[in-house]
């Protein structure tokens, strides 16, 4: 089992300002050291109805007959309807962006279900809504352990989100990889999960961890783009999904990303003699296009390190 931080994200500890210096500088360690943590909340923050309800919503979603979902297909990587892949056989998974657009998801639920499913429309709006406003608290604290917060706002403008709801089907007999190995390529990632666990985290000497997240948080994930800003000093985790027993896996992951056009570069601030400059400038959407291109793990160091 791995030793990932546990931090308090109620309402309470978030406002209170002695308490939230401290929460800043748990979230930074934790993000170098780790490059994840878990993150609880109270009911303020979020209902388990809310919970329960979106689980419900994505259950239904993957019910529905497989012709009615390969109906949904997008331009970009990452997003189309993803399902019976023998290379994968036991994920399935949707993309959406910017879900916290009412519009956005309206569309989506009315491909998926013509005659309409509000609850599913509703309850998907609210929490990618809750869950990026989380994200953003998270940014801002890294912003403000890094002392950079001048540059927080300018860093929100220039970003976008996807959320991904994901099955994960139980395997016939023992366990199963059901989504391999691979660092997130946005900024920070937030997963909630049902109460099926199976999320595994590599570690420093290279073995893997199972990460048992508690039924009241959320997983925060360091993406590369994120890596990169900090000049390598958050980590990108690896990270997979080995699912077993007899239960299906239902997750919901926010992506917080630069927009496609967005630069990625590291501050000067981040640059002196002890953390020399470890990567270029680079446009997100060249990046996203190289890796799609190559799907190899060290893709990152490869595109942009010096």
């Amino acid at each position: 089992m791995a030793k990932i931080p546990i931090l308090d994200f109620s309402v309470k500890a978030v406002s209170d300002n002695e308490t939230r210096r401290e929460l800043c500088k748990q979230v930074r360690e934790a993000c170098e050291s780790h490059g994840c943590f878990l993150l609880t909340y109270d009911y303020e923050t979020v209902s388990s109805k809310l919970c329960q309800d979106l689980f419900i919503a994505i259950k239904a979603l993957f019910d529905l007959p497989q012709e009615t979902k390969t109906k949904y297909v997008h331009p970009k990587p990452y997003r189309s309807y993803s399902g019976k892949n023998p290379m994968i056989p036991f994920y399935e998974s949707f993309g959406l962006d910017d879900a916290h657009n009412l519009d956005q998801v309206q569309a989506f639920t009315n491909l998926m279900w013509p005659h309409g499913y509000p609850n599913f429309c509703e309850t998907l709006h609210v929490m990618s809504s809750k869950m990026a406003e989380l994200n953003f608290v998270v940014l801002k604290m890294i912003f403000e352990s890094f002392g950079m917060e001048k540059h927080y706002e300018s860093h929100i403008k220039e970003s976008t989100s996807l959320i991904k709801v994901m099955k994960y089907m139980a395997p016939p007999k023992d366990s199963a990889i059901a989504l391999s190995a691979h660092r997130d390529k946005n900024a920070i990632t937030i997963l909630c999960q049902n109460e099926v666990q199976g999320l595994e985290v590599e570690t420093n000497d290279g073995e893997w961890a199972s990460v048992v997240v508690p039924p009241n948080a959320f997983v925060v994930i360091v993406g590369e783009a994120l890596k990169v800003w900090s000049n390598g000093r958050l980590e990108a985790v690896r990270h997979r999904v080995v699912i077993s027993g007899k239960e299906d896996r239902y997750s919901c992951a926010l992506f917080t990303m630069p927009k496609e056009e967005s630069k990625i570069e590291v501050p000067c601030e981040l640059v002196d003699k002890d953390h020399p400059l470890l990567y270029r400038p680079f446009i997100f959407s060249d990046y996203i296009s190289y890796f799609v291109s190559k799907l190899t793990d060290d893709a990152l160091e490869i595109y942009a390190a010096i």
